[in-house]
């Protein structure tokens, strides 16, 4: 048996969650197309008959200009140490360019693989230019894969389970993820928000489980201002009704889900704030 954690960083909107949840089969992190989705460090476990691969999603990298911002960039940078393997994830939409130079500046690259995403949105010819121009790090190996059509994958799978020491598996075979259920629908909920308002909102967005009995789910929505609050709930509740259906639709039947919107003002740049979130 052989067993190991592997590390996926990389600038924010590189495909990091959606690989994740790719490589594990199920959906353990929730992915959007606005940057620094993830805010948290999450693990999502691949178990074969003879591997086990716990997989840590960490937030997208970044100029931090908030606590908020400091505090993910911290997780992702803690994410790297003691692993057994280091991905270091970069777009094939997008130029290499400094942003994925200061991720790699973070990294010991000699042992450290690098995965290129989203070849399936790019011409061959891209993807080898964007390779070249990567291989100028020296890492240690190079896979082009797309989390989105799977290709690439399994080769993936294969490479990192040869890298991995033997070892014991950390967690039982039919675990996915090491994240608490209720951790899970505050995120899911937090997702499709971010798939329903408009752009501005994202990054002032929290969401939390305040109370779980069963199949009564209270998750409350944080902004930070009055303004905000108004474009979460919508002309006649229309956004916040959207966003507890399509949220309800990934929830096992039965669920009843209670959605309520609280302002924070300005509680992403409070330290203090940004702690009792669990961020």
């Amino acid at each position: 048996m052989r067993s190991g954690f592997v590390t996926l960083v990389g600038r924010p909107n590189v495909g990091k969650s959606t690989l994740v949840n790719a490589m594990c089969g199920h959906k353990v992190s929730i992915v959007s197309d606005k940057p620094q989705t993830t805010r948290t460090r999450v693990m999502g476990i691949h178990t074969t008959a003879d591997a086990q691969l716990v997989f840590v999603d960490t937030p997208g990298l970044h100029k931090p200009v908030t606590a908020l911002g400091q505090r993910v960039n911290a997780t992702a940078l803690d994410s790297v140490n003691d692993v057994d393997v280091v991905c270091l994830v970069i777009d094939a939409t997008k130029p290499f360019g400094k942003g994925d130079q200061w991720v790699a500046s973070h990294l010991d690259l000699p042992n450290a693989i690098l995965i290129l995403n989203k070849i399936d949105a790019v011409k061959d010819n891209e993807v080898m230019r964007q390779l070249t121009m990567a291989s100028e790090l020296g890492a240690a190996e190079y896979f082009p894969v797309s989390a989105k059509s799977g290709k690439g994958i399994p080769e993936l799978l294969a490479f990192l389970s040869a890298k991995l020491p033997e070892g014991p598996m950390y967690f039982p075979e039919e675990t996915v993820s090491d994240q608490p259920e209720e951790l899970w629908v505050a995120e899911l909920v937090r997702e499709q928000l971010l798939a329903v308002t408009r752009d501005e909102l994202p990054y002032s967005i929290a969401t939390r489980v305040t109370e779980w009995e069963w199949p009564r789910i209270r998750v409350e929505i944080i902004v930070e201002r009055d303004s905000q609050k108004g474009m979460v709930i919508g002309k006649g509740g229309s956004v916040l009704k959207e966003v507890g259906k399509l949220a309800r639709a990934q929830l096992p039947e039965g669920a009843f889900l209670e959605l309520f919107v609280k302002v924070d003002k300005d509680w992403q740049r409070k330290p203090d704030r940004v702690e009792r979130l669990g961020y």
